[in-house]
């Protein structure tokens, strides 16, 4: 019997969620490796030695060391990983998710990313002060724009890509939750289809998503005092 892959990840990075939440989907077996980012444990030779590139989340299966989490992904998924739903063999509808993933590193993902950065992760780490209101302002306002763009161009249907929750609503989800500690919230007057995929995928993706975002659920004055 093959060992069980090995995870390694931190909670607070979205990737690291959206993958964990993925392979507690698919009851996949893997051995818990959580790496505390706050405690720069990602810096440390030993995690250089599983990552060179000393980020989260990564992958060890047997001598086999992978990081980038859609990379991950496509590898679960052909070593029979991943459940077809998440991640389908389909060559479409792989291929449907693969122009998403790709779509959405730059047009949600980047803007989500710093808006979390300036406005949380600096000031609540003392490396930036908290940013002024008209800089706060354009960083929404960018990540808006994506939000604008999932409306008209992907939530035609319940999901991203159709009626059944994949990874590409993992990943997307996990990063516009992250918000949560910058004190926003989606406006479901102003983007209701992206509140209401948000709630369907809280939902079908129970009891893990509340597990791992137990961290961000909590009052922006406690997760700064915990992260810190």
């Amino acid at each position: 019997m093959s060992k069980a892959i090995k995870y390694y990840y931190d909670l607070l990075s979205p990737p690291s969620r959206a993958l964990w939440i993925a392979l507690k989907l698919a009851k996949t077996p893997f051995e818990d490796c959580p790496v505390a980012l706050r405690k720069k444990e990602q810096l440390t030779d030993e995690y250089k030695r599983i990552n060179r590139f000393q980020k989260v989340p990564a992958l060890v299966d047997g001598n086999f060391h992978l990081s980038e989490s859609v990379a991950m992904v496509r590898y679960l998924a052909d070593s029979k990983k991943l459940t077809e739903q998440l991640y389908p063999t389909s060559l479409e509808e792989r291929g449907r998710i693969d122009e998403y993933l790709e779509w959405q590193h730059l047009n949600l993902r980047l803007p989500c990313s710093l808006y979390f950065r300036e406005a949380w992760l600096f000031p609540a780490n003392g490396i930036k002060p908290k940013p002024k209101q008209e800089q706060i302002d354009k960083l929404v306002k960018n990540v808006e724009a994506g939000f604008g763009q999932l409306e008209r161009l992907w939530l035609e249907k319940d999901y991203l890509l159709g009626p059944n929750l994949t990874v590409a609503d993992l990943f997307s989800s996990s990063d516009i939750e992250q918000l949560k500690l910058c004190q926003y919230t989606v406006s479901e007057k102003k983007f209701p289809k992206v509140a209401k995929w948000l709630d369907r995928v809280r939902e079908a993706s129970q009891p893990h998503h509340e597990l791992a975002h137990a961290f961000l659920n909590k009052k922006p004055q406690q997760a700064a005092q915990s992260k810190a």
